[in-house]
Parts: structure tokens; C-alpha cells; sequence
């Protein structure tokens, strides 16, 4: 793998790490109640999450003019990680034997694809 590729990817795991952390931003939000259907919507951690999509979407948009097609999806697949470290560490969400043995094939997946493809 070349460095400019690399250093694109890695374009790509950030942004797919910053879209994480606005999903979990966006479940702690979820979780307050609100006085109003308004202030659930238009309150700081909300709007901030969606800024971090936004952001993480260019991320992603900049990273494809070098990264292949085929690439990005093993990519952006490493958010469902993230996504579950967090949902355990912040959330304190409990990790059964079906999420345990989906996230076993998601890593393998990306094992497989970084050796062979």
C-alpha cells in the first residue's frame, strides 16, 4: 500500500470515527427529555453532532478521490467497533454472544481483505 493511499484511509477511519462519536452524542441527547419538540432538536449537542457528520461526510468524500470503491466499505465498516466500545464504555450496554460473534465477522472480514485483497 503507497503512503498517499495510506495516509487517505486514514482519511476514512477518521471520518468514520468522528461519525461514531456523533452517533453517541446524539444517543446521550436522545436520552434527556426535553420541554419542548424544539429544544429536542435545536439544542448544542444535537447540532454539534450533525456538524460532526457533516464533517466526517467531506472526510469521506475527500478520501474516495484516492481510496478504491472496493476499500470503503471495509472501511467505514470499522464504525460498527467503535460504535459498540462506546455503546459498552459510556452506555454500559451489555456485549451478548450475536453481537459478540457479528463483530468477530466484521473484523475478520477486514483481516481478509487487508491480506488478500
Amino acid at each position: 500500500m503507497n503512503k498517499v493511499l495510506l495516509l487517505y484511509a486514514s482519511f476514512m477511519l477518521a471520518g468514520t470515527f468522528i461519525s461514531s462519536v456523533a452517533q453517541v452524542m446524539l444517543k446521550k441527547a436522545a436520552l434527556k427529555q426535553y420541554d419542548s419538540v424544539l429544544r429536542e432538536y435545536l439544542n448544542p449537542r444535537v447540532i454539534f453532532a450533525y456538524v460532526l457528520f457533516f464533517g466526517a461526510t467531506l472526510l469521506s468524500i475527500y478520501a474516495y478521490k484516492v481510496v478504491p470503491l472496493s476499500m470503503g466499505p471495509i472501511l467505514e465498516a470499522t464504525g460498527y467497533i467503535y460504535v459498540t466500545v462506546f455503546s459498552v464504555a459510556i452506555f454500559h450496554e451489555t456485549i451478548d454472544r450475536k453481537k459478540l460473534l457479528a463483530l468477530g465477522m466484521i473484523i475478520v472480514g477486514i483481516v481478509i481483505y487487508a491480506v488478500f485483497g
